[in-house]
């Protein structure tokens, strides 16, 4: 398709601009309260005697905005722009995406508000009670709608690789989210599973690992197939291995869920091939990595002067770690040690502050200011110490709960001759305060970049708009180097 066809679409960047904005807005709040639970922990007092602020009900309140609400809105956000980009095509219905945005804000602060109050079903990341799963599991139709509309419609004769991600990514998604919360209300904010023992703590953990599969991995796998390429101007290394990259991991990914029930009343075979495809699935991960990386070979100059560059170059770095950490720590006698311990925590952590958040700062870097006709940022300075600040606290964060796990792991296992622990729990506690420290100082970093990146933000959307860069590389172009 010639330059002059492209020009000539005209693509809604009205709702791309307002997830963008909520994306900024719920990732300071979400952050908010990673850091305020994890005073919690430093200073119990922090609690209030007061049940909607204790650490019980603020931690799901935490890890739903950041996945559903900081997460959600990136990833649908960077998809309708890519999807319209690639397939210069525009979204099927203005209408639509504009109730997809205030359903989906809506449907955010109904949750939040229910967590504040108890009402949930105390499912990890599945903790919305039956309305608010009901409406969620709409909206995601009109978002699957959207997205796949535009395919419908494009005017290329391919699918760019991106796209293969973030489809994957919404269908699985409805999948498990469906299937996860059938339940039987028994009043408008109770509910019970349709499953039961065993079976719904197999269910459960196949849609947890899920989320963290697709949403938190595959998703944001086609974030950085598009906004690498973009941001080095080169051609994704290997087109060809993208696509190995994506049928070897969506046909893994669905089966990883039981390593999170091993030495439970889960049937062993059942915990087994949980651990078997854990492994197997850092074939298909570092793949991807590797692949984002190599995008970069005659281009490595640009990480000096380009901080955008960094944050997604050091994602992919703390996407390799993770993911190899992820499969071996899924390994029975690994996982003896480190499972309910901080190690996991810090696990997570690696993922979704180097990993998500890192990729999600560089891929908003990137497109702020073509999406308000800007040529580039406000400041580059502060891009590049609000990089500086999210590193090093992912660093310190992920350091604090590796030790912390290693030393709770170590403690709660130590026998005496007798056959009698070692120590109490109340003595793994106190060996793991001066952790808990080190993490709020970590989060605190990773916050105040945060905070950083808004003010960028706002700063840049106040100067009057003028001609975006150039955009030299076609974001559809399947060239292999």
């Amino acid at each position: 398709m010639n330059t002059a066809t492209q020009q000539a679409v005209a693509y809604n960047y009205k709702v791309v601009r307002q997830f963008t904005i909520a994306t900024l807005i719920w990732g300071l709040l979400g952050m908010s309260m990673g850091v305020f639970i994890a005073a919690q922990l430093v200073w119990p007092e922090l609690n209030f005697d007061l049940p909607w602020t204790s650490f019980g009900r603020i931690r799901p309140i935490h890890t739903n905005i950041v996945i559903f609400a900081f997460g959600g809105c990136a990833l649908i956000s960077t998809s309708l722009y890519i999807v319209q980009r690639s397939c210069y095509a525009r979204l099927p219905s203005d209408r639509a995406a504009s109730l997809l945005f205030w359903g989906w804000q809506a449907m955010l602060l109904a949750t939040v508000t229910s967590y504040a109050l108890g009402y949930t079903t105390s499912k990890e990341y599945a903790e919305m009670e039956w309305p608010l799963a009901i409406v969620l599991a709409v909206l995601w139709l009109i978002y699957l709608w959207l997205f796949f509309g535009t395919i419908v419609r494009r005017q290329t004769s391919h699918i760019y690789v991106a796209n293969w991600f973030y489809g994957a990514f919404i269908i699985v998604t409805a999948m498990v989210h469906i299937i996860n919360h059938a339940a039987t209300p028994v009043s408008l904010l109770k509910s019970y599973s349709l499953y039961s023992g065993a079976t719904d703590a197999m269910v459960q953990w196949w849609f947890g690992h899920s989320v963290v599969g697709f949403i938190l991995s595959v998703g944001f796998l086609g974030m950085m197939y598009y906004f690498v390429p973009k941001q080095v101007n080169r051609p994704i290394y290997s087109y060809r291995l993208s696509i190995v990259h994506f049928w070897a991991i969506i046909s893994v990914y669905i089966w990883a869920g039981p390593h999170h029930l091993h030495y439970t009343a889960l049937p062993d075979w059942a915990q087994s091939l949980g651990m078997v495809m854990s492994i197997i699935l850092l074939v298909p991960s570092w793949g991807g990595m590797i692949n984002g990386m190599m995008t970069l070979s005659g281009a490595w100059h640009k990480l000096r002067s380009d901080p955008i560059l960094r944050f997604l170059v050091v994602a992919l770095a703390f996407y390799g770690m993770s993911t190899f950490e992820g499969p071996m720590m899924a390994i029975k006698t690994v996982n003896s040690l480190s499972h309910y311990t901080d190690w996991t925590i810090g696990h997570v952590h690696a993922g979704a502050l180097g990993w998500v958040a890192m990729v999600s700062f560089g891929s908003l870097y990137h497109m702020i200011p073509k999406l308000w006709n800007h040529a580039e940022m406000y400041s580059t300075r502060l891009i590049n110490l609000h990089f500086w600040l999210a590193t090093a606290g992912t660093v310190i964060y992920i350091a604090a709960m590796w030790v912390n796990g290693l030393t709770q792991g170590l403690m709660w296992r130590a026998i005496n001759d007798d056959g009698t622990l070692s120590y109490s729990f109340v003595e793994a506690l106190q060996a793991s305060h001066a952790g808990y420290i080190a993490r709020l100082i970590g989060g605190s970093l990773f916050l105040l970049g945060m905070l950083l990146m808004l003010c960028n933000t706002w700063l840049t959307l106040r100067r009057p708009a003028q001609q975006p860069a150039p955009d030299n590389v076609p974001a559809a172009q399947p060239v292999e180097v």
